[in-house]
């Protein structure tokens, strides 16, 4: 039987489990939300009030929205591509995705540095023409999409392999469009995929530190995301101010644990809906209704 273990040994089990979350999940966020509230409420908001935190806020949240388009519309595009068509270098495309995972953000950072620096590969014509993309937004933008465009993906891959091509191919035989076939058959398919996807990706946009520090160039209130400004407001020794603005990156982190918990809650009742029409004691009945 599933439940042959020993009552202590499920109870020790449970213990263990519960002691884990205690020290590495909630221990950590109530020692963020009581350094943060040491100096009282007003220093609380006073630290999220200053220019600069307002700053960082806007600009992780601008970043994060920012990218997030692009991150569907390519998470989309290779998953169709990988799950629905066999081609010449899928194997290097699936590799290409999976690139953001196995390198450092530190590296990556490293690497546009050296093709949009100064000394750069495209730096001088970028300074012939006055454009700025390392030290700026618009490099700090570049660096996130690089790191959080695989989680999309990801997610799709094997739900729409696992879903096969065969909607799609009855779809088109009965005159549908392609924008038809995808909004009408294809979307509704992969929608909870996709939207855990997209809430993975926003989760490390909002919480990308190595990359985009190092093109950043830590300007303060312009080119500093939330992050940044933690470790700067830390090392300057302004523990109330780094733990107020930590305490919004850990509110932001519940956020999307709750909405990834509903998503997989939903997930698992359709598929739970769909196994129960799908039974064989139901097909039967169907088949001996039919006329």
């Amino acid at each position: 039987m599933a439940n042959a273990e020993p009552r202590w040994l499920r109870w020790a089990l449970t213990g263990i489990a519960l002691a884990f979350l205690f020290l590495f999940l909630a221990l950590p966020l109530l020692a963020v939300f009581g350094e943060a509230l040491a100096g009282g409420w007003r220093a609380f908001f006073a630290a999220l009030k200053d220019r600069e935190a307002l700053s960082a806020i806007g600009l992780t949240l601008f970043i994060a929205l920012f990218v997030l388009p692009f991150n569907v519309v390519i998470g989309v595009a290779a998953a169709w591509a990988i799950a629905k068509f066999d081609f010449r270098g899928k194997s290097l495309l699936i590799t290409l995705i999976d690139l953001p995972f196995a390198v450092s953000p530190v590296v990556v950072g490293l690497v546009f540095l050296l093709i949009f620096g100064a000394q750069g590969l495209f730096g001088p014509w970028l300074s012939a023409h006055d454009i700025k993309v390392v030290f700026a937004v618009p490099g700090m933008v570049l660096v996130t999409l690089f790191i959080t465009f695989p989680f999309v993906a990801r997610e799709l891959i094997p739900l729409m392999q696992a879903q096969g091509k065969d909607e799609e191919e009855a779809a088109i035989s009965l005159g549908a469009t392609g924008w038809q076939m995808f909004r009408r058959v294809t979307l509704p398919n992969i929608k909870w995929g996709l939207l855990y996807g997209v809430i993975l990706a926003n989760a490390r946009a909002m919480g990308e530190f190595g990359a985009v520090s190092v093109v950043s160039g830590h300007i303060r209130g312009e080119t500093n995301t939330l992050p940044l400004h933690v470790e700067i407001l830390y090392n300057e020794y302004n523990a109330v101010g780094a733990f107020a603005s930590a305490s919004v990156l850990a509110l932001l982190a519940l956020v999307t644990l709750v909405a990834k918990t509903l998503v997989e809650w939903q997930m698992r009742k359709e598929t739970e809906m769909l196994d129960t029409a799908l039974t064989p004691e139901k097909v039967d009945q169907e088949s001996e209704t039919r006329p």
